[in-house]
C-alpha cells in the first residue's frame, strides 16, 4: 500500500464525506440503530456523534489504520463505546454467530473488493430478527448514467480505493440473503454516475 492510499486517501474520504446531504442521510439512518452495532466501513467516524442512547457499543471494521486513527478522535469525545476491527469486511470477522441487533453499512459497499462475500459475514453475525441499515451509491437505473458508470470505474476504482461505481446494490444484499424491508432510490446533488443512492433496511430471510 503507497503513500496515496495509505495517507492522502483517507483524508480525501474524510472531507468528501462531510457535506450537508451526507449529514442529512446520517441524521436520518443512524438514530435507527439499537443495541450491539456492527459498522462496516466506519472510516473516520463521521456516523459516530448519530448513534443514540439506544446503542450498547459499536464494532467498527476498516482496513485504513489512518482513518482508523481518526474515528478513535471523534470517538474519544463521545459516549458511545466503540471497538475497532482493523481488517476488510469479507475477512472473517472475529464476532461470534448472531450477536450484533445492528450493522450499519454507508458508502462502503463500493470499496470491498469481494462484496457478496462481506454480506455473507454480515449475515452471519447478524441475530435473527436484527436489521441492516444502507446508504450505498451504485448503479444507477438510467442507461445513460450507467453507461458512463461502467467506462469510468475501472479508473476511478485506481485514485478512489477500489471504490466501483457500477454495483446493483439492492440485488447484492438480496442474492446474499438479506429481505429488503424499506428503499428509496434517488440522485444526491452532483454528477450522476456518482450520486445513485440506495438507502434503506434489510433483514435476514
Amino acid at each position: 500500500m503507497g503513500f496515496y492510499a495509505r495517507r492522502v486517501l483517507p483524508r480525501i474520504i474524510d472531507l468528501v464525506m462531510r457535506n450537508n446531504e451526507t449529514a442529512r442521510l446520517r441524521t436520518a439512518c443512524i438514530p435507527q440503530a439499537r443495541g450491539e452495532v456492527l459498522e462496516v466501513g466506519i472510516g473516520s467516524g463521521l456516523n459516530l456523534p448519530f448513534y443514540s442512547s439506544e446503542v450498547k457499543r459499536v464494532r467498527g471494521v476498516d482496513p485504513s489504520l489512518e482513518l482508523q486513527r481518526m474515528a478513535r478522535e471523534r470517538a474519544a469525545s463521545l459516549p458511545v463505546n466503540v471497538d475497532f476491527i482493523s481488517q476488510s469486511a469479507e475477512e472473517p470477522l472475529p464476532l461470534p454467530s448472531g450477536s450484533m441487533d445492528t450493522i450499519v453499512m454507508r458508502w462502503t459497499l463500493c470499496s470491498i473488493a469481494n462484496a457478496p462475500k462481506a454480506l455473507v459475514q454480515m449475515k452471519r453475525v447478524l441475530k435473527p430478527g436484527g436489521q441492516l441499515i444502507f446508504v450505498e451509491h451504485g448503479r444507477a437505473p438510467d442507461r445513460g448514467v450507467a453507461v458512463w458508470q461502467d467506462r469510468i470505474t475501472p479508473a476511478w476504482k485506481c485514485i478512489g480505493g477500489g471504490c466501483q461505481l457500477n454495483l446493483k446494490v439492492d440485488e447484492i444484499i438480496t442474492k446474499a440473503g438479506f429481505q429488503i424491508t424499506d428503499s428509496k432510490l434517488f440522485y444526491l446533488p452532483g454528477l450522476r454516475p456518482m450520486t445513485y443512492t440506495y438507502q434503506g433496511l434489510a433483514r435476514v430471510e
